[in-house]
């Protein structure tokens, strides 16, 4: 097995570093304590290919492959998870459902300009009593001759006030359950859709996260993705996907979280020595990377099994719940060993951990992957 990266995969790290290091960097800190999107660095990563990185370059993509995502998406959120996140939505769950499920009309009114950064994009599947049951869909999609009438509330939607188009699972039937929902493309200005609530975030502050509301909201049914009755098939096998990105997402925390740890062990003296020469420290330095080379193992691989079109869910969620995990215990490290200047906002690692948790909780909580792992290895 050849674990080298390729020239493109060197070329697309070596470019998401410097762009992250002399733009994404800059501010950061700033956009965190004002919860600002961060709408130019979106834009510019458009314009570097990374809005769609996966997307052929017939549809307006880059037409690169999984592994370069996520290279490229642990580089990003090693600066900043809030970007990453922005990115990981847009190419992870709106590109690559479009992709893959939409059809060519529908490619060439929406995919084109999301895979070009010219356009955002949203995934909407929670509701307020549907987060890890996502099949408990209470938004209704009712045809009415040639559109749909879109009534109810999604909850926890990233980039759901700055996106120009929101794929929306909603029950056309509800009596039969989870073959019952249908996916539906929503455009930003549609009468009766509306940004309800902007949260207040413990991490990730600078990615909008709302909830949305549909009110009587008519869409052309040319706006459906596949059939009625597809789109929990549609969100589920798109989840697959997107969990590879927030892998790669909690990576870059995780790194970032051990690049810092080795600084400043080398720079804080203790009882007249660097603190990097105590053992204590050292076997916290190894662990931390040891465990952090493991999650990247893990989430290449499944990125390698999506490329070469062969079943990978199991290896998404095992990927999944543990490059979180590894994201929240090197942070936790990453303060304790910076004592009280880890719990001080002037260092950035207390920000790692709090952008690290969510890893644990969106596009499927841990223990969610664990049930997909787990019926895997019993089927």
């Amino acid at each position: 097995m050849d674990f080298a990266l390729n020239e493109t995969h060197q070329m697309i790290r070596e470019t998401a570093r410097n762009f992250a290091a002399g733009r994404v960097a800059p501010g950061s800190v700033e956009r965190d304590e004002r919860e600002e999107f961060p709408h130019d660095i979106v834009k510019e990563l458009g314009e570097l290919g990374f809005m769609g990185m996966m997307v052929p370059e017939e549809w307006g993509g880059a037409g690169l492959d999984t592994i370069s995502y996520v290279i490229a998406m642990e580089e990003i959120s090693r600066v900043d998870a809030s970007v990453g996140v922005i990115m990981s939505v847009n190419n992870s769950l709106v590109c690559f459902g479009l992709e893959k499920y939409g059809t060519r009309e529908q490619k060439e009114r929406y995919l084109r300009d999301l895979a070009m950064g010219k356009k955002l994009g949203a995934f909407a599947l929670s509701e307020p009593e549907a987060g890890s049951d996502a099949s408990n869909q209470r938004t209704t999609a009712v045809r009415d001759g040639d559109a749909y009438i879109l009534n109810g509330t999604k909850n926890w939607i990233t980039n759901g006030s700055t996106a120009d188009y929101v794929l929306v699972m909603a029950a056309t039937d509800r009596s039969k359950g989870p073959k019952g929902i249908s996916a539906f493309i929503v455009e930003k200005g549609a009468a009766g859709f509306a940004v309800a609530k902007k949260e207040k975030k413990l991490g990730i502050r600078s990615s909008d996260t709302v909830s949305l509301s549909f009110a009587d909201c008519r869409i052309p049914a040319t706006n459906r993705i596949g059939e009625e009755g597809d789109g929990f098939t549609f969100a589920m096998k798109t989840l697959e996907g997107g969990r590879i990105g927030i892998a790669a997402q909690a990576l870059g925390i995780g790194q970032a979280s051990l690049d810092a740890s080795v600084r400043y062990a080398k720079e804080r003296k203790a009882f007249d020595r660097f603190i990097a020469e105590f053992q204590a420290i050292q076997f916290k330095l190894a662990d931390m990377a040891t465990n952090i080379e493991a999650a990247r193992l893990l989430t290449l691989q499944a990125a390698y099994l999506k490329d070469a079109g062969k079943p990978f869910g199991k290896e998404a969620s095992m990927a999944k719940v543990f490059a979180s995990k590894v994201a929240v215990e090197a942070a936790l490290e990453a303060i304790q060993i910076h004592g009280g200047y880890g719990y001080v906002r002037e260092y950035l690692v207390e920000r790692y951990l709090r952008d690290a948790k969510i890893t644990e909780i969106y596009e499927g909580t841990s223990e969610i992957q664990r049930i997909v792992v787990s019926r895997a290895l019993l089927r």
